[in-house]
């Protein structure tokens, strides 16, 4: 084989060709941690695994909501340097728990933000996270939020690689990440604005994290409204499962997100990996197996046959972008209204044509959308994609591909022009799920605008009986 052809290889399968020594560490002082898992219970024990320069180091745990509370401080964690091993990024630091700490009975289900810090005039900084999820002793809200950390992680190039090329260490797509290394939480970017403007306004909220719905889906049982807010990209097979039959036994689902559901990962080592081959379906080792429904690919392939929109009534391949990645740089970021008579729409005003959002830019990033036609002046689904019968299309905002994103995937030309879209459907057991195809729905709670508040209790209030 030619050193090119050696190269190119490594390149598809994630491979460095640096050899396997361990990551020089960077320059002193410096502190990183991370946590044995994603989220606990109260009574549980939380390990922190920590590598740091100096000899000691000092916590804060703070729970982040409608305002960020310090819950508890720890000083003088003895604390060693620790190598960053060649493929820490696909299989972990490997550093052994420099504290432990139990979780009291008082804590509330939240998101719990880690500070770590060396101390001193100057010091050195590293974060970390978990979330507590409500015991079975503990009184319950009837809304879940389950926090996007798969997308955390896929988008983490801390000690190599990510899922992504663009930002990896050596310019190379990695196909496995572990959480078993610091990681670049996205919380505030997607989900703290929601979280800020629902506990300010007297809503209760439980929270889980992804990988909840594959290891502990027992916990939907307790919930009316499960919510999925911001960029939720990257769900198992298992995962999927869990929502899809508490769908069906009833319950209701809120996507406030965009780009949900678009990539299949498969979970190893109890949960700390992510396996993804992504555009390279082909090079995933069940490729060869014949059974192709696990392939971690994109949900909407062919050769899954699962496309998201089963699950949330809306996809990628029918969105895109629209004020990011060069599409529709100057676009409206609204919504167009299309059926304002909805329950959805119940007093907002808003009337047929209006368009409402674009202060806050609610439609951006990355948008969802369905196949679909225009009768009489209305869009309505065609379903062809697996958008359910029951679904509605209440509002719309154009979307597209950015160029080069359909070359493993020929069924779209680069130039096709899609759509966010906002809309609902309704099983045949009751349960009712609401998608707003975009990623950045809870800037217009941050911003103050009044239609996507007003939409949002109105969702709120009828989902969570």
């Amino acid at each position: 084989m030619t050193l090119r052809l050696i190269i190119v290889a490594m390149m598809v399968f994630g491979v460095g060709y640096r050899g396997h020594a361990d990551q020089m560490p960077p320059a002193a002082p410096y502190v990183f941690g991370y946590t044995d898992q994603l989220s606990y219970v109260a009574g549980d024990t939380v390990a922190f695994h920590l590598s740091s320069s100096e000899p000691n180091v000092e916590v804060t745990i703070s729970r982040v909501g409608a305002q960020t509370e310090t819950v508890h401080r720890e000083l003088g964690i003895t604390c060693a340097a620790h190598p960053i091993p060649d493929r820490a990024s696909s299989d972990g630091c490997g550093w052994p728990a420099a504290w432990t700490f139990t979780i009291p009975d008082a804590w509330r289900s939240g998101y719990y933000e880690v500070a770590i810090s060396t101390g001193g005039d100057d010091p050195a900084k590293g974060s970390a996270f978990f979330v507590v999820r409500s015991s079975e002793s503990q009184s319950k809200s009837t809304i879940l939020l389950q926090l996007s950390t798969n997308t955390y992680n896929a988008y983490t190039n801390w000690g190599g690689h990510s899922l992504y090329s663009y930002h990896d260490r050596d310019g190379l797509q990695g196909h496995q990440v572990s959480f078993d290394r610091p990681i670049n939480s996205q919380f505030g970017n997607w989900e703290l604005p929601f979280v800020r403007w629902a506990e300010t306004n007297g809503y209760t909220i439980d929270y889980a994290v992804n990988s909840d719905l594959e290891f502990h889906p027992e916990i939907l049982k307790h919930y009316r409204l499960v919510l999925s807010v911001g960029h939720d990209e990257y769900w198992s097979s298992p995962m999927r499962d869990s929502l899809e039959q508490f769908i069906r036994d009833g319950g209701n689902v809120a996507f406030f997100s965009g780009n949900t559901c678009c990539w299949q990962v498969r979970s190893g080592n109890e949960g700390r990996t992510l396996t993804s081959w992504k555009q390279t379906p082909n090079m995933d080792p069940l490729y060869r197996t014949g059974d192709h429904r696990l392939l971690s690919t994109a949900w909407s392939h062919h050769l899954v046959g699962r496309p998201e929109n089963e699950l949330t009534g809306v996809g990628f391949l029918w969105g895109g972008y629209h004020r990011s990645h060069g599409q529709f740089m100057d676009g409206s970021a609204a919504f167009t209204v299309h059926r304002p008579d909805h329950w959805l729409f119940r007093g907002t005003g808003l009337k047929r044509g209006d368009a409402f959002g674009g202060n806050d830019s609610i439609v951006g990033y990355e948008c969802d959308g369905c196949e679909m036609k225009w009768v009489d002046g209305l869009p309505v689904p065609t379903h062809a994609d697996g958008t359910p019968e029951s679904f509605q299309i209440l509002g719309t905002c154009e979307a597209r591909w950015a160029p080069g994103d359909s070359y493993w995937y020929d069924r779209f030309p680069t130039d096709r022009v899609g759509a966010a879209v906002l809309g609902v459907y309704t099983s045949e057991n009751g349960g009712t799920v609401v998608t707003a195809g975009t990623t950045d729905w809870a800037h217009g709670l941050r911003g103050g605008d009044r239609a996507v508040i007003q939409i949002t209790k109105n969702v709120l209030d009828r989902l969570k009986q």
